[in-house]
């Protein structure tokens, strides 16, 4: 249960920092770019999706969203970048 609760905060702040970065990145709402960067099939890239949203969710509630964001910044947003490039072809 603890591992749900921890993944359900992961998950809003990972939805957050995707919406911020894609409208500051692309200056527009772009849904389906938000849906790659937070499918569970992009986060199996790091582990178990649950996994990853859970310890996105610890970071959020042991040291705050900041750190959070920086976590995904430093984690996801690499992978999610050298996709993107491979998908643009």
């Amino acid at each position: 249960e603890k591992l749900r609760a921890d993944a359900w905060l992961g998950d809003a702040v990972l939805e957050l920092y995707v919406r911020r970065w894609i409208l500051r990145r692309e200056g527009r709402v772009d849904a389906e770019m938000k849906r790659r960067f937070t499918c569970n099939e992009f986060l199996n890239c790091l582990g178990a999706p649950t996994k990853v949203e859970a310890r996105i969710g610890v970071v959020y509630r042991e040291e705050g969203l900041e750190a959070a964001f920086a976590w995904v910044e430093r984690e996801l947003e690499p992978l999610f970048l050298k996709q993107e490039a491979k998908r643009r072809g």
